[in-house]
C-alpha cells in the first residue's frame, strides 16, 4: 500500500537449499540475488516508512519506493523515512527487519517454509564493522529467519577482487570506496584488505545531494517545493562534475568568460503560458457603452426625483413660514403673538424672517434660479428708527429695555459689519475686474508672452507656498519655540508643534492663570460674569494661519484658472495631485518560462567539491584524495616498492566516483602527498555500483564457500570475541 511493488519470484523453490543468497546491503540500495548470477534479482532504497491510514488508522510499512500519489491515504506528518544506518553501520535493526522482510518476500521465500530462509546467505558490510552491529545482525538472520549459515565480507573488497578478475587493477592495490554516507580507503595486498591500514572519512554522494539541494533551494526559494530530494539527486547525477582545479574554475565565473556560459545548464521546470487576452470586439464595446448609459440615465433619473423631492420640502416649509407670518401681522395682542411663537417653535418673529429668508434661497437655488441680494436696509427707516434704545442713556432704561438695548447695539453692529463687508467685496470685485481687463489686453496683446508669464508666476506661488508649509512643518531654523537654528534647518530648529504663535501662547497663559488662582483657596471660579469670557477665548481655534484665507493660495487658484482656460495641456496642482493618487498600481509582470528555470553554474562543481573539502559543510574531516596517503602512512612495516605497486593500482568504487573529472582531481591531489616522480594510477571500476554485488556473487558461488560461513551452533559455542576476529578469506576468489 503506497508502494511501487517490485514483483515477486516465482523461481524460489527452483535453488537448491545449497545455494547462497547474496546481500549487498548499502547505505543507499539493498541488492538481494543468487549467487553465481551476473545481476542482483531485487533492488530498492535501503528506506522503510510507517504511515497512518487517514480513516482506519492503521500503521502501515513501506519499504524502498513508493509513489506519493497514493500518500493522500496516509497521515505523513508523523513519520518519515528512515534508514537502518548511521554513516555506514547498521544500528536501526527494528528498520533493518522491515526492509529483509521485503527482500525476502520479493524474492520469494515468504512463500516456504512460514517464511523461513534455507539457505546460506553472504552478506556486504563496511570495513572494521564493529562487533555489536556485525553480532546483531547475525542474531537476526538466524532468530528471526532461521538461516542455516552466514558469511559477512567487504563490500570494496569483492568489487576490488572482481576487477582484479577482469584485468583492471593488480593483485596489490587499494580500494577507494565513495558511498553513500563515508568513503574508505582500503590497502588491499595479495589479494587481501588490510584494516590496520584502512582510513574513512564521513563525506560521501548523500553530502553532495544534500548540499546540491540546499544551494538550489536558497537561491530559488519560490521553487524550492519542486527542488526535492530526489531531483537533485537526478540532476547530480546528470549536471555535476569534479573540477581539476577548483580556484581556476571558480574565476571563469567570476570573469563571465564565455566558457562559462557554455558550461550552464538550465533545468526548466512546468510552465503553461497565461491564456492571451483578446481586445474586446465592436460588439462588445457598443454593449458596455450602452450598459453604462443605461446606469448614466438611472443616475439622472434618480437626481432628478430627489431634486424634485427637496423642493416640494422647501416649498412646504416656506409656506409654513409665510403662514406664520401672516399669523403674526394678524395678532393685535402682544400674548396672541407670545402663543404663536411658542407653538412654532421660534424665539422671535426676528427668527422666522431669517428663516424664510434662507428657505426661500435654498428653493431658487434648487431650482436653478439666480440668487437674489438682499439689501440690508430694504426699508427707508433711519438707523434711529430701528435702533430706538442706542442712543438712550441707561439710567433712563427699565431693566428690561437694558436688554432690549444690548439687542439692537448687536443686531446694529453686526448690520454695519455687513455693510463694511459688502462694500470691501465691491471693491475688490471692481479691481478684479480692471486687472481682468489690462490682463485681457496683455493677452490679446501678445498670447505667447502672457502664457509664459502666467506660467512663471503659478511657479513662483508655487514654491512659496510649498516652502511656507515645510517651514510649519518643519521649523523655520530661526529658532523660535524651545530650539536655536542656524539657518539651515539642523537639529536646533523647531517643528510646527514646538513653536507657539500669539494666539496659542494667550491660551496657554490663561490655562495656566486659571489653575495657579484655583490653588490659592476657595474655588470661586464662575460666579463673576468676566470669568466665563475664558472659556469663550479659550474655544476660539487658536490655529488662525489655517482659517486666514491665503492671499497667495487664491492668487495661485486665479493664475491656475487662466491656465485652463487658455492651455489646454495645463495640469495644476490639485489635478495632479488628484491623478496621482488614483493611478492604478503598477501591476506585476506576468510570468514567462524563464522564470521557471533553473539555472546551475558554480553548483555542477562546487557541490562535488564537499568531497575534497568536507569544512565546506561543517564537516571537519579529511578530503577523499588526503585519506590515501593517511592509509600509506598507517603501514609503516611495509617496503616502499610495496606501497609504489600499490599507488599504481589504485581502484575507484562506490556510487560516489561517477562524478566525472574525479579520476583527475584525486591524481593531483594524492600525486602532492607522494614522493617526486613516484608511479601512481587511478582507474574507475567497471561498473561502480554493482561490482560490489556481482564480485560477492562469484565469491559465494565457489566451492570453498562453505568453510568461510557459520552457524547459529558456532557463533554459540565461540561467542562475540571470536565473531570480532571473523574475517573471510578472499583469495577464493581465484
Amino acid at each position: 500500500m503506497g508502494e511501487i511493488r517490485i514483483a515477486r519470484q516465482t523461481d524460489y523453490d527452483l535453488f537448491s537449499p545449497t545455494t547462497p543468497i547474496v546481500i549487498d546491503n548499502g547505505g543507499s540500495t539493498f541488492r538481494i540475488g543468487w549467487a553465481g548470477e551476473s545481476d542482483p534479482r531485487i533492488m530498492f532504497r535501503n528506506v522503510a516508512f510507517r504511515p497512518r491510514h487517514r480513516s482506519t488508522g492503521e500503521t502501515v510499512t513501506v519499504v524502498g519506493e513508493h509513489d506519493p500519489a497514493l500518500f493522500k491515504y496516509f497521515d505523513c506528518t508523523r513519520s518519515s523515512w528512515r534508514s537502518p544506518f548511521d554513516n555506514n553501520v547498521v544500528y536501526q535493526f527494528e528498520i533493518m527487519e522491515y526492509v529483509l522482510d521485503y527482500g525476502f518476500d520479493r524474492l520469494g521465500a515468504s512463500s516456504s517454509m512460514a517464511g523461513k530462509v534455507d539457505h546460506p546467505i553472504l552478506m556486504t558490510e563496511c570495513i572494521c564493522n564493529p562487533v555489536y552491529s556485525r553480532a546483531k545482525m547475525a542474531e537476526l538472520l538466524f532468530e528471526t529467519y532461521g538461516v542455516p549459515s552466514v558469511a559477512f565480507g567487504v563490500d570494496a573488497a569483492f568489487s576490488y577482487k572482481y576487477n582484479q578478475n577482469l584485468g583492471i587493477c593488480a593483485e596489490d592495490g587499494i580500494a577507494l570506496s565513495i558511498g553513500f554516507m563515508t568513503t574508505h580507503s582500503i590497502p588491499i595486498l595479495k589479494g587481501e584488505p588490510l584494516p590496520e591500514g584502512s582510513c574513512r572519512t564521513n563525506v560521501g554522494g548523500y553530502h553532495v545531494t544534500n548540499y546540491l539541494k540546499e544551494v538550489l533551494s536558497l537561491k530559488y526559494p519560490y521553487h524550492a517545493p519542486s527542488i526535492t530530494w530526489e531531483k537533485a539527486e537526478e540532476l547530480k547525477r546528470e549536471h555535476c562534475y569534479v573540477a581539476p582545479d577548483y580556484p581556476s574554475e571558480l574565476q571563469i565565473f567570476k570573469k563571465e568568460m564565455k566558457e562559462a556560459e557554455e558550461k550552464k545548464r538550465v533545468w526548466q521546470l512546468p510552465w503553461v503560458p497565461p491564456p492571451q487576452e483578446e481586445p474586446p470586439s465592436e460588439e462588445e464595446l457598443a454593449r458596455k457603452a450602452a450598459i453604462k448609459e443605461k446606469q448614466g440615465q438611472r443616475l439622472r433619473e434618480m437626481a432628478a426625483a430627489k431634486r424634485s423631492q427637496k423642493i416640494t420640502d422647501l416649498e412646504n416649509e416656506l409656506h409654513v413660514l409665510e403662514t406664520l407670518l401672516s399669523q403674526l401681522d394678524e395678532a393685535e395682542l402682544p400674548e396672541v403673538a407670545s402663543s404663536i411663537l411658542a407653538r412654532s417653535g421660534y424665539l422671535s418673529r426676528q427668527e422666522i424672517e431669517s428663516a424664510h429668508l434662507r428657505v426661500s434661497q435654498s428653493l431658487r437655488k434648487a431650482r436653478g434660479e439666480p440668487a437674489v441680494t438682499v439689501e440690508e436696509n430694504t426699508d427707508t427707516a433711519t438707523s434711529a428708527d430701528k435702533y430706538p434704545l442706542v442712543s438712550i442713556p441707561d439710567e433712563m432704561l427699565t431693566p428690561d429695555q437694558l436688554k432690549e438695548k444690548k439687542r439692537q447695539i448687536f443686531l446694529k453692529t453686526t448690520s454695519e459689519g455687513r455693510l463694511r463687508a459688502k462694500q470691501k467685496r465691491a471693491e475688490e470685485e471692481m479691481m478684479r475686474e480692471r486687472q481682468n481687463q489690462l490682463e485681457e489686453g496683455r493677452r490679446l496683446e501678445n498670447p505667447e508672452l502672457y502664457l509664459e508669464e502666467l506660467r512663471e508666476k503659478y511657479k513662483e506661488l508655487s514654491e512659496k507656498i510649498d516652502q511656507r508649509k515645510r517651514l510649519k512643518t518643519n521649523g523655520n531654523g530661526n529658532g523660535n519655540g524651545n530650539g536655536t537654528g542656524n539657518g539651515n534647518n539642523v537639529s536646533g530648529a523647531t517643528g510646527r508643534g514646538e513653536r507657539l504663535n500669539a494666539a496659542q501662547r494667550e491660551r496657554m497663559r490663561l490655562l495656566t492663570t486659571a489653575l495657579f488662582d484655583k490653588g490659592k483657596g476657595e474655588d470661586t471660579f464662575g460666579l463673576k460674569d468676566e470669568d466665563w469670557q475664558l472659556y469663550k477665548l479659550m474655544s476660539k481655534d487658536t490655529d488662525d494661519d489655517d482659517d486666514m484665507v491665503d492671499p497667495d493660495e487664491a492668487e495661485l487658484e486665479r493664475v491656475a484658472t487662466k491656465l485652463q482656460e487658455f492651455d489646454p495641456s495645463f495640469v495644476g496642482r490639485a489635478e495632479a495631485e488628484l491623478m496621482q493618487s488614483t493611478q492604478e498600481p503598477p501591476r506585476p509582470r506576468a510570468l514567462t518560462a524563464e522564470d521557471y528555470q533553473v539555472v546551475l553554474d558554480v553548483e555542477r562543481f562546487r557541490c562535488p567539491e564537499v568531497l575534497f573539502q568536507p569544512g565546506m559543510i561543517g564537516e571537519y574531516q579529511a578530503g577523499i584524495d588526503e585519506i590515501v596517503s593517511h592509509s600509506l602512512r598507517r603501514l609503516p612495516n611495509l617496503d616502499i616498492s610495496i606501497k609504489d605497486r600499490m599507488c599504481q593500482s589504485i581502484i575507484v568504487t562506490g556510487g560516489g566516483s561517477l562524478l566525472p573529472g574525479l579520476e583527475q582531481r584525486l591524481e593531483t591531489g594524492i600525486r602532492a602527498t607522494r614522493p617526486y616522480l613516484s608511479p601512481l594510477k587511478i582507474v574507475r571500476a567497471v561498473d561502480s555500483v554493482m561490482d560490489a554485488w556481482r564480485g560477492a556473487s562469484v565469491y559465494a558461488a565457489s566451492e570453498l564457500f562453505s568453510t568461510q560461513t557459520f552457524s547459529l551452533e558456532d557463533y554459540n559455542e565461540k561467542g562475540e570475541d571470536w565473531l570480532r576476529r571473523y574475517n573471510i578469506v578472499y583469495s577464493l576468489y581465484d
